[in-house]
């Protein structure tokens, strides 16, 4: 796919293509308008509560509200007005890494990264927030700055389904740390990831953690966790171009892949434990609506129902 022109001469997108966006377009939005909208106001609520203005003190009000200041100047008791700040800053950092071609289910992970990335924006946008994109591999790879509407949604999954990176690695530390420095105000930030990196990432999590509301959603294909038995097979590392034949018919060999794989979940499982980031675990080889429903329903605090779809 990523090898295949995703436009034609005019710079339009291919019939296939569109498409592909705006079923992953109407599919979201169907989910905001069914589950996740009162959720996900439940749950980022916006930066707290701001000064307004001042106003002549009725009967009713709370002496605490009292602008003494103000009311020794004008002579006549005035209170302090305060408004909700609701509107929120959403970040979504998607990886467009090679792994994220990796699929032996329907879907790719990247194909996946995409429809959660949608549903988190329309949720955004429907809720009055704005969001913005950082795709990224071993570097930033498109930055879109946050806005608000439905348009602006579309442009996000036609970006993170037609962006072909220039690096085929992942590093999480490089689009942390730019995160942290573009972001100057409080933000709720999702990382969309496989998380397959061999750097050290924690300081830049840690960081990024202190400063802003971090949801990691952490991305795995089921070959990733358990290997079938179909005999010799050599495998591929999508971002290193490394082989290795395997002999998938051996009992021990399978045993010990799929222990090095609950190693790497449960170290990853860790990190983002010790360094206070909310994480959700998704499988591409079932629904991710599940998931996120939990996690919502955890961080609200509401009691556990079942999502259809």
């Amino acid at each position: 796919m990523a090898d295949e022109p995703t436009t034609g001469a005019s710079g339009a997108l291919r019939p296939e293509l569109l498409k592909k966006v705006r079923r992953i377009e109407i599919r979201s939005r169907r989910l905001v308008n069914s589950l996740f909208l009162g959720e996900y106001h439940a749950v980022f609520r916006g930066r707290g509560i701001e000064f307004s203005e001042v106003r002549e003190y009725v009967p009713g009000d709370e002496v605490r509200s009292i602008d003494w200041n103000v009311t020794a100047r004008l002579n006549a008791p005035f209170v302090k007005k305060f408004v909700e700040e609701r509107e929120l800053t959403v970040l979504l950092l998607v990886d467009v890494s090679a792994s994220g071609a990796f699929g032996t289910v329907p879907q790719t992970k990247r194909e996946v990264a995409a429809e959660i990335a949608a549903l988190l924006a329309l949720s955004a946008i429907n809720n009055q927030d704005r969001v913005g994109l950082v795709a990224f591999s071993d570097r930033v790879e498109k930055y879109v700055a946050p806005a608000k509407g439905q348009r602006h949604v579309l442009r996000l999954v036609r970006e993170l389904l037609t962006l072909e990176p220039a690096g085929r690695g992942t590093r999480l530390a490089t689009v942390l740390d730019y995160a942290s420095t573009m972001l100057s105000r409080r933000a709720v930030v999702f990382v969309i990831s496989d998380f397959v990196d061999v750097g050290d990432y924690q300081t830049a999590l840690r960081v990024l953690a202190r400063r802003h509301d971090l949801v990691a959603i952490a991305l795995t294909d089921p070959r990733e966790l358990e290997l079938p038995d179909v005999g010799i097979v050599e495998l591929e590392d999508a971002e290193s171009g490394q082989t290795v034949v395997v002999d998938t018919s051996d009992a021990k060999v399978r045993a010990a892949y799929r222990d090095q794989a609950d190693q790497a979940r449960r170290e990853r499982a860790r990190l983002f434990r010790q360094n206070g980031v909310d994480a959700i675990e998704i499988g591409t080889g079932s629904s991710y609506i599940e998931p996120l429903m939990a996690f919502f329903r955890a961080r609200s605090g509401a009691p556990r129902r079942r999502a259809a779809g």
